[in-house]
């Protein structure tokens, strides 16, 4: 019996923090009541869209994602209302 890569991804979404440079993920939603959320998608990042984190800062303040050929620097408290899905 063969197990394949995608039977050992986790279910449901995840946060960008569980994302490392180099990976890509998908925008699933956002977390309830996020105040952040709105500014976000009216930036782009709709259900749907697929990004890659690009670089993270030595602490993970802040961090660096591409979608729709352009870059974004995010704080961990503006990112954190993003629900992933990983690539």
């Amino acid at each position: 019996m063969s197990h394949d890569a995608d039977s050992n991804r986790a279910v449901g979404p995840v946060r960008l923090q569980d994302i490392k440079p180099g990976e890509r993920a998908r925008v699933v939603g956002y977390a309830e009541n996020s105040a952040y959320g709105g500014e976000l998608m009216q930036l782009g990042l709709i259900p749907g869209t697929r990004i890659e984190l690009k670089r993270q800062a030595p602490l993970g303040d802040p961090v660096e994602i591409s979608f729709r050929g352009f870059s974004l620097a995010l704080r961990p408290n503006e990112a954190e209302c993003l629900l992933l899905e990983k690539l």
